[in-house]
């Protein structure tokens, strides 16, 4: 597979899936989660902790690539992910509504895994749409 094969194989079965112990096999151990200039280590166990927390909120939540463009070792990633709203999350109680999220991925991969991790979701255009949060 080729590095966005991997990155997409990652996302719509391993995650979706719930397949957590599969994650040694696409996360480097050295994997770090950027955000802007700062690198934050994740390796595998801090991956499967930050999916473990969605998978909470969000239990049945699967995510589906829509579209992927690669730059050497980067792969940008937009994707959709649905998932029915099962537990509190900031502070906005369990609504029980099935719930759509946009956003971006981006994951660099070197010898088949990702090494580095950084994400951004559209979560308050879904929350406002769902009138979970209002404007102030």
């Amino acid at each position: 597979m080729d590095n966005k094969e991997i990155v997409k194989h990652f996302y719509e079965v391993i995650v979706s899936g719930n397949l957590l112990q599969e994650l040694s096999h696409y996360i480097a151990e050295n994997c770090v989660f950027r955000v802007g200039d700062k690198a934050v280590p994740l390796g595998s166990d801090g991956m499967k902790q930050h999916l473990t927390a969605v998978k909470t909120t969000y239990p049945d939540y699967t995510m589906k690539i829509v579209h992927q463009f690669a730059d050497g070792d980067y792969v940008i990633s937009e994707f959709i992910m649905v998932g029915t709203h099962e537990r509190e999350c900031l502070g906005i109680k369990p609504t029980h509504k099935r719930l759509a999220f946009t956003g971006i991925d981006i994951d660099k991969v070197v010898n088949g895994k990702i090494v580095e991790h950084g994400d951004s979701v559209n979560t308050f255009e879904t929350l406002l749409e769902q009138n979970l949060i209002r404007p102030v």
